[in-house]
């Protein structure tokens, strides 16, 4: 017997529960979440920012960002149309076979697993985005805490539970749990568990696809695995802002200490500007002080990681480091021909913190190799003057990531209605999701249609008086 199962059956009969809660009612719950937070932020923030190394200053613009986003949530299943409700009406005259009226909506999955994230304590964690698009789909939670900032994790999920207790939501809706790998992998085996979140590295996130895979019955994972976010410097654009690029391009690569999803670890510039982009780069990365990295583990990864690369024959160094100490991390950067990069995947992947790798190429037939070969990415920028760009390009790049920036640096993540923070594999296990944005609460949803259902049994979302007042399709046409 799991020692997991009576976490797992009070998620079930919360899910039951919920069926019967109002998108008000949640609504109401996700703004008690934003309140609670809020209201322990003057101890949060400094223990978030003990237990992680971020300044206080990251940390309050992170819960701004996860009350911001709780809030929007809110927002959205007040509105009510995410459910996508679609109605056909029956026409029983038709010939040779009468139509039958079908009315289809999205309904909640069922218990959740989700993993917190050791780079963002507040935003990718207990009250993140994959907790509360779950939440507002409802999904109830089963939170597995980080290691990395367990008394962080503590705080917001007691502050979640008062939420709940006092919008009236069932026991079970959000429950927390500790524990290492083996915990990990019990809660992706466990039969009640319906999807789960995981926000973390290629091995963590691969490992708990494989085990969801292998189930009797086999759930989605939607696994951010990393990225290493290339930058295509196009030659027109590099001569015109050259030395404004190279600040641009340190200032995302080493954003953090280099631990964002979305640091540029890739930039490819071309062969006859290589030098003066390089040496601009070194002289601002020089620049940079090393400082802590968010536990030592993070840390000695990232130094074992560049050891791994100091053995490659076609990488040089511009600015090599060692560790200063257990924990501080050094800006790092290599360079290596496009050629070369094409032949060693080992230059694909990410070593998560501040390092980057400048790929030369000679012209664009090369760098269109190069992006045959690109692994899929969370993001890909393109540094180019419009005219430096056509379409057979940007359509290879298009296939290569979940976002297309065209100006600045991919660092920075926008929360809202249009935003994709996912991409092909590896950077996620399923690039036709994201973890940020409205669009998140989808994956924690199916189809569900009712063919000829008495309108008395019909959820209000389907009803033919539309109570709800939603946007819905009905025959075709999108209408209230």
């Amino acid at each position: 017997m799991s020692a997991l199962n009576p976490h797992f059956e009070k998620a079930q009969r919360a899910f039951v529960a919920m069926k019967g809660k109002t998108a008000s009612e949640k609504a109401v719950f996700l703004e008690n979440i934003a309140i609670q937070i809020e209201n322990i932020k003057e101890v949060l923030i400094p223990m978030a920012s003990r237990e992680s190394n971020l300044p206080e200053g990251r940390i309050t613009g992170e819960l701004g960002r996860t009350v911001g986003q709780v809030r929007l949530f809110a927002n959205l299943i007040k509105e009510g149309s995410w459910v996508e409700a679609t109605i056909d009406h029956a026409d029983p005259g038709r010939s040779p076979v009468p139509k039958p009226d079908i009315r289809r909506m999205l309904r909640p999955l069922g218990p959740v697993v989700v993993f917190g994230a050791s780079n963002f304590p507040l935003a990718f964690s207990t009250a993140g985005g994959d907790t509360v698009s779950a939440l507002a789909a409802g999904c109830p939670v089963i939170y597995k805490a980080h290691p990395g900032h367990p008394e962080t994790s503590k705080l917001v999920a007691d502050a979640i539970k008062a939420a709940a207790e006092k919008s009236g939501m069932p026991e079970g809706i959000f429950q927390q749990v500790e524990g290492g790998i083996s915990v990990g992998q019990e809660l992706a085996k466990h039969p009640m568990a319906k999807a789960i979140a995981f926000t973390g590295s290629f091995n963590g996130g691969k490992a708990l696809f494989d085990t969801a895979a292998a189930r009797k019955e086999p759930i989605p994972v939607y696994a951010e695995m990393g990225s290493v976010n290339p930058i295509f410097a196009f030659d027109g654009k590099l001569s015109q802002d050259r030395d404004a690029l190279a600040t641009a391009y340190v200032g995302s690569l080493t954003l953090g200490v280099g631990q964002f999803c979305t640091n540029p670890g890739l930039i490819f510039v071309p062969e006859h500007q290589a030098d003066a982009f390089t040496k601009q780069v070194a002289e601002k990365i020089g620049a940079v002080a090393a400082a802590p990295m968010l536990h030592e583990g993070i840390a000695q990864a990232y130094y074992q990681g560049l050891t791994a690369l100091k053995g490659k024959e076609k990488l040089s160094w511009v600015h090599a480091v060692s560790p200063s100490d257990l924990i501080a991390g050094s800006p790092a950067l290599a360079r290596v021909k496009a050629e070369d990069w094409i032949n060693d995947e080992a230059f694909q992947e990410e070593v998560f913190g501040p390092f980057g790798i400048i790929v030369t190429y000679r012209d664009v037939d090369q760098l269109r190799k190069v992006a045959d070969a690109l692994h899929g990415q969370l993001t890909c920028t393109l540094w180019a003057n419009p005219e430096e760009l056509d379409e057979a390009f940007l359509s290879m790049i298009e296939e290569k990531c979940g976002r297309l920036l065209f100006k600045g640096a991919p660092t920075g993540v926008e929360v809202g209605f249009a935003m994709q923070h996912g991409g092909p594999f590896p950077a996620t296990s399923d690039s036709r999701s994201t973890s940020v944005g409205v669009y998140a609460i989808k994956r924690f949803a199916r189809p569900v249609a009712f063919q000829d259902m008495p309108e008395a049994l019909l959820p209000d979302a389907l009803k033919e008086s539309n109570p709800l007042g939603i946007w819905r399709t009905v025959d075709g046409a999108w209408t209230k």
